[in-house]
């Protein structure tokens, strides 16, 4: 089994990076607010790191969206 999906990558890239500016926050707000680097949403955005699932859920509850709805968006890419 293949364990690296760009397709899904690409598209949690994609979705992160629009909520989040549709949030009105930047890379680094979203850091501070998730205790993470900036750095490390960098790579999240450009399709170079996977979240885990604790990241996932501290990402979606500072975006104010459930994780099944982010899911949902990111399949519907």
């Amino acid at each position: 089994m293949e364990r690296k999906n760009t397709q899904l990558i690409k598209a949690f890239a994609t979705v992160l990076k629009e909520r989040r500016r549709a949030a009105g926050l930047s890379q680094e707000e979203l850091a501070f607010r998730t205790e993470l680097s900036m750095s490390y949403i960098s790579l999240l955005e450009t399709q170079n790191r996977q979240p885990t699932l604790t990241v996932l859920a501290a990402i979606c509850q500072q975006l104010g969206v459930s994780i099944a709805d982010f899911m949902a968006e990111i399949e519907s890419l």
